[in-house]
């Protein structure tokens, strides 16, 4: 665990949770697994909260708990789930073009709880939903789950491990941890649940109404103190399968790019094909067969079976090898190799980063590295055409920052250099590793950025919000014009020019973080997918 990572959670904890949470969190990446004894003796903190602490990043799936032999339990942080709070954005933004509203506000309810159930969830984005519509107009609970259901069947949530049902044993005392048990055939099964209504819109209690609707909601309470027919089935988000969705995605404009469109939609069509079979860590699809891929191409895409197959057979021969040919029975078998497209991606990015760094002179000698393997430092002037003295600078700025490695080949066992060969290398994996690195430090820096640009400012967006829910109350009973404009008048010329540069400079950094965490994403996978094969 590097310290920018151990930097960039704590951030992300104090970010989302808060100090204490943060600190609790924090101290685990950086000791491992500990008792709570020693967690709250560590850090200084009262049983109680750590206790409360520990709720909190274990409903979130950020801590996992384990019995040790001696008795003890003992409380282990999940660092590569907390950077995954990075990423939540996305996944919101992604269940929104994908299910729309109801989607979006699924996705984003199961990530601020960590766990819920589905009639808990449905209700409360009923809720949040119907608040957003014109008067008179409500969101029925059945549109809801049936958008949970369809997330349920394409694995974008699944459902949480839970304590086995069974009989209790009545003699001895309880164990000191629960075993969580999870059928993986029911993993994405959604419970029969007979979910009748409406979302509700929130009313301010006032007047003589006050009484009448207390006693009101004290009633509907009573009628729902029934537990739900789904009482302990929890859902979470799956991010994994986000991730493969992300993943496929890049793969997609990757072929978009490289040759047209067609070619991208019969990639997207065995993609689709295959997401759900094929698990988010296999290095390729299920072989699909020609007759199979062209009866499920999308409706708009009228192009016969003679031209599918010359665009196939163009696919599996391409140097990338994005798509290979494992068979010929049904007209021709197709796979799609995830773990090469994965390092297409990561060495088009080393590429681009090479680039912007050290010119497009230098980004010729990596690439020429890439496909020569290794080269002498003459070799590499000649190939690349470049002036001796320029190809040796060039060398060592890529060699002093890592991006390229030399090795040493000895023609005898005293490594004279007169008689040893220098060899220069680019060792895709290490070079992916150190950009990952410094990746999570310009998350880091920018989040710190961000929370010193709203603490310098924080008097002046105080203010704003005051300003804002005055006219908010003004308006609802009814304002004159002039009023409005005297209230907003209390926000001078050169604070409103404050708040706008406020405003885009956020705006700006939050736009980085999510650029920066694309690249994140393309050189983790490259780096897992490298790792597992």
């Amino acid at each position: 665990m590097t310290q920018a990572e151990i930097k960039l959670s704590s951030l992300l904890l104090s970010e989302h949770f808060g100090e204490i949470v943060e600190k609790i969190g924090t101290h685990l990446i950086r000791m491992g697994s500990q008792p709570l004894r020693m967690i709250a003796h560590d850090t200084g903190m009262s049983l109680d909260q750590v206790r409360k602490a520990l709720c909190v990043l274990i409903q979130h799936n950020l801590v996992t708990y384990e019995l040790q032999k001696r008795g003890l339990v003992e409380y282990e942080a999940q660092c590569s789930r907390v950077l995954r709070i990075l990423r939540y954005p996305r996944y919101i933004y992604t269940a929104k073009t994908l299910y729309s509203d109801t989607g979006e506000l699924i996705v984003e309810e199961l990530l601020l709880n960590g766990k819920m159930s589905m009639s808990a969830t449905v209700k409360k984005v009923a809720d949040r939903l119907t608040e957003t519509m014109e008067d008179g107009k409500t969101m029925e609970y059945s549109e809801v789950s049936s958008t949970f259901v369809r997330l349920a069947d394409t694995h974008f949530v699944q459902r949480c491990p839970s304590v086995p049902e069974g009989p209790e044993p009545s003699d001895g005392p309880p164990p000191p941890v629960p075993t969580l048990q999870l059928n993986e055939k029911d993993m994405y099964v959604v419970p029969k649940l007979n979910l009748i209504g409406k979302g509700k819109r929130r009313h301010s209690d006032n007047g003589q109404d006050n009484g009448e609707r207390k006693a009101k909601r004290q009633k509907q309470e009573a009628d729902s103190n029934e537990s739900p027919s789904d009482d302990g089935i929890y859902w979470q988000v799956n991010i994994d399968r986000f991730h493969q969705h992300f993943r496929d995605q890049a793969i997609v404009s990757a072929v978009a790019n490289r040759m047209d469109q067609t070619s991208s939609e019969i990639v997207r069509t065995m993609l689709r094909m295959s997401e759900v079979t094929t698990s988010s860590n296999a290095p390729y699809t299920m072989p699909l067969s020609s007759n199979e891929i062209f009866r499920s191409l999308p409706a708009g895409y009228n192009i016969s079976k003679q031209i599918l197959d010359q665009y196939l057979t163009l696919l599996a021969d391409d140097p990338l090898e994005f798509v290979g040919k494992s068979g010929e029975s049904g007209g021709g078998m197709y796979v799609i190799n995830l773990h090469k497209a994965l390092a297409s991606l990561a060495t088009a990015t080393l590429e681009s980063i090479v680039q912007e760094r050290f010119g497009s002179r230098c980004a010729r000698i990596f690439r020429l590295l890439l496909r020569k393997k290794h080269l002498e430092q003459k070799q590499i002037e000649d190939f690349a055409m470049i002036p001796a003295k320029e190809a040796k600078e060039m060398m060592y700025k890529m060699l002093s920052t890592n991006f390229v490695a030399l090795q040493e080949i000895p023609k005898t066992p005293d490594h004279a250099p007169s008689r040893t060969f220098y060899l220069y290398t680019v060792n895709r994996l290490s070079s992916a590793r150190m950009l990952l690195h410094r990746c999570y430090k310009s998350v880091a820096n920018l989040i710190e950025r961000r929370l010193h640009e709203t603490k310098e400012n924080r008097r002046l967006l105080e203010k704003s919000q005051r300003v804002e829910a005055i006219l908010a109350s003004i308006q609802a009973s009814g304002a004159e014009e002039a009023q409005l404009q005297e209230i907003e008048e209390m926000i001078t010329a050169p604070e409103r020019q404050q708040l706008e540069s406020l405003k885009h400079n956020v705006n700006k950094i939050d736009a980085s973080e999510n650029q920066v965490d694309e690249t994140i994403f393309i050189l983790e996978s490259y780096i897992n997918s490298t790792i597992k094969s």
